[in-house]
């Protein structure tokens, strides 16, 4: 499923996390890339060493995991803390599909959506849209600050080359309760008619199946 959520930082918070991307540290991306990725990836990211990374996840992350809309829509189990990452003019991201499993040894976890969060405008730069091919072709995107990309991190895609400007992102992993992904995207629809029923119609009949077939279904499937 690939998902667009808007609204996930406001103006406030991205503010923040600009100022303090401003004179942060960053380093040459590949350090962080699987074999793969390493030979296709051009582009700075924050020093995992920087002190700040915990400051800007206390913003970023928070504001991501708490939103409805991620919620319903990946349904996680764990969350990655993000990779903050500045593409330059000539800085790009060939195709490439996420590694399996990351983390630490003591806290390893599967990928299985990824989630690009924008943080400047994309009137800051030219070029730069992430690009995902899907069943039915590639898909382009170019979202606005504060929005974010949810797409299943075993699809393929790339971040096209930046011709002017930066480019300022956050990048994190989820594995969800819900491994496959056509059991995750039904689960997201079906909860968003049952959310519209229970608002309109909370004591009908039909309310009741579609609320007892959403629980019994996320029951059947979870992970948990």
């Amino acid at each position: 499923m690939l998902l667009l959520i808007k609204n996930v930082l406001d103006a406030h918070r991205l503010e923040t996390v600009r100022m303090l991307l401003k004179d942060a540290e960053f380093v040459d991306g590949r350090l962080s890339a699987g074999k793969e990725a390493s030979r296709v990836k051009n582009n700075l990211e924050l020093s995992p060493q920087s002190q700040l990374n915990q400051q800007l996840n206390q913003i970023v992350m928070t504001a991501l995991v708490q939103n409805k809309e991620y919620q319903a829509a990946v349904l996680p189990l764990k969350v990655a803390t993000a990779f903050y990452a500045r593409y330059t003019k000539g800085m790009t991201y060939g195709f490439h599909v996420d590694d399996p499993i990351m983390g630490p040894m003591n806290a390893r976890y599967r990928t299985d959506v990824s989630t690009t969060v924008f943080l400047n405008s994309k009137d800051n730069y030219e070029g730069g849209e992430l690009v995902i091919r899907t069943p039915y072709g590639k898909q382009t995107f170019k979202p606005d600050v504060g929005e974010a990309i949810i797409y299943p991190s075993g699809s393929w895609h790339q971040v096209a080359e930046v011709t002017k400007g930066e480019r300022l992102v956050a990048v994190t992993w989820a594995q969800s309760i819900i491994k496959d992904p056509k059991q995750r995207e039904l689960l997201y629809e079906l909860g968003k008619a049952r959310d519209k029923l229970i608002k309109k119609q909370p004591n009908s009949k039909e309310t009741r199946i579609i609320s007892t077939t959403y629980i019994n279904l996320l029951r059947m499937w979870s992970e948990l």
